[in-house]
């Protein structure tokens, strides 16, 4: 039996080597996004994510945390043409073997470097 965590680690890693299609077999017509200025909705988010910086980014998976319906992935971005890295959290709450809701929390993180002067 796959699990709701096997479902978001295959997507994200296929996600992450370009498949952005994936999001069509595991998003929901009704998602519902949580985010500030992102689309809800399956088409409108795939539309957006398309040509967001993380479908142009290095993705690296850190930490995978799983509970009934819910899925968090813990993972740095480095978008391409920059080399400021943020660490990303999202969080997917799935229904029937689909995501119906998504949350996340960006924080940029240091340049490897970068130190204050204090």
């Amino acid at each position: 039996m796959t699990t709701n965590k096997d479902l978001v680690v295959d997507a994200f890693h296929r996600f992450a080597a370009g498949d952005i299609e994936v999001l069509r077999t595991l998003l929901h017509a009704g998602f519902i996004e949580h985010s500030p200025g992102n689309p809800s909705g399956r088409d409108a988010f795939i539309d957006f994510i398309r040509t967001s910086p993380v479908a142009a980014a290095d993705l690296t998976l850190h930490r995978v945390i799983a509970e009934a319906d819910l899925v968090a992935l813990h993972y740095r971005m480095t978008p391409h043409n920059t080399p400021n890295p943020v660490a990303v959290v999202d969080i997917w709450r799935l229904e029937n073997n689909l995501i119906v809701e998504h949350w996340d929390v960006v924080q940029p993180l240091p340049i490897p470097g970068d130190h204050d002067s204090q």
